[in-house]
């Protein structure tokens, strides 16, 4: 969720715009830390493009501080072009410190010079209120990264869709979401990739979001239980290395794949119980979407065999814990392939 009055600098990758004003300076703040980070990527890549590597000053970690800063900007430089300061970690700073040792510095900024103030807050840490006032007091701009609620996603997709031309209805945007997750940028590099891939104007439904929508982590470990319930012991340990490839830790994977095989018991005991699929998924915390397809895929499962899956991914966990002389991966391609066969 962004700041409506906040200015984000231009994108570098579009080599026919005008070189961008910058303003003096910036403060990108909030809990999406992803996408303060990417914030940050993206001012340095364009701060690069403009000055090159002389014309950048990073300060960060103990070098970090609102002293640090305004001895900066009120060096002398020889960099010729735009002067940019980076500046991480900004969460850490303290009231006093900001008013006694930067807020005059930024009353009166340096020309030709933009200093960029990064803080990835949470519940503790916030950049101060002083440094948001000397900001705006220098003419910049702030911008707040937020995560949302997952209530508040497909609203917050919607709108970008829209934004991006793109004619999205309820249950394509349910659909992204299922597939994508529910990291905003994430949502948000699919919906610029539909965007391209349909031109402005386009209509998009489920079967589009299907065939573009990249296959989340999250969506592949779906993929992976629903390839060893189904009995395909080459599928299933193709995507647990695919997954482990791409650098997913066996650690937090194994238990999202037990996890997700409880799910699909779960489901398949309440239908097998007799409940009707429509009070099964009217009780299920996931968009519909992905609450239809979990149930197909509980119909079509055994609950004798998912509840042996279960058992045997509960070992598993004990196993990679130290209850097992073999590798992690060697134990996890075992315990696949058993349930499979």
């Amino acid at each position: 969720m962004r700041d409506a009055a906040a200015e984000e600098p231009p994108d570098p990758r579009l080599d026919s715009v005008p070189v961008p004003e910058f303003k003096a300076a910036y403060l990108i703040h909030g809990d999406d830390h992803g996408r303060v980070t990417e914030r940050r990527a993206r001012l340095r890549a364009l701060a690069d493009a403009q000055s090159g590597p002389g014309g950048v000053e990073v300060l960060e970690a103990d070098a970090a501080t609102p002293a640090a800063v305004a001895q900066a900007l009120n060096a002398m430089t020889f960099a010729v072009g735009r002067r940019f300061i980076v500046v991480d970690g900004v969460e850490r700073w303290k009231e006093a410190d900001v008013e006694s040792a930067l807020a005059a510095a930024l009353a009166d900024p340096p020309a030709d010079t933009t200093v960029a103030f990064f803080a990835r807050e949470d519940g503790r840490q916030q950049a101060p209120k002083a440094l948001h006032s000397a900001v705006r007091a220098a003419g910049g701009d702030i911008a707040a990264e937020q995560v949302l609620k997952g209530r508040d996603l497909p609203r917050w997709a919607a709108g970008e869709a829209q934004r991006l031309g793109l004619q999205m209805d309820g249950a394509a945007v349910q659909a992204l979401i299922a597939q994508v997750g529910e990291r905003q940028q994430r949502l948000l590099r699919e919906l610029e990739k539909l965007a391209i891939e349909h031109g402005s104007g386009a209509q998009i439904g489920v079967e589009e979001v299907e065939d573009s929508a990249a296959a989340s982590a999250e969506r592949q470990v779906w993929g992976l239980v629903d390839a060893m319930v189904a009995g395909d012991r080459v599928g299933c340990t193709a995507r647990y290395l695919e997954l482990r490839a791409q650098g997913e830790d066996p650690a937090g994977l194994i238990p999202r794949m037990a996890g997700r095989l409880r799910d699909v018991l779960g489901i398949a005991e309440r239908l097998a119980a007799g409940a009707s699929p429509g009070e099964v998924k009217s009780s299920l915390r996931m968009s519909p979407y992905a609450a239809d397809r979990r149930i197909r895929e509980a119909r079509a499962s055994d609950p004798g065999t998912l509840r042996r899956g279960v058992e045997a991914m509960a070992a598993l966990e004990v196993a990679t814990r130290g209850g097992s002389a073999l590798e992690v991966d060697t134990e996890a391609l075992l315990t696949i392939t058993a349930i499979a066969r």
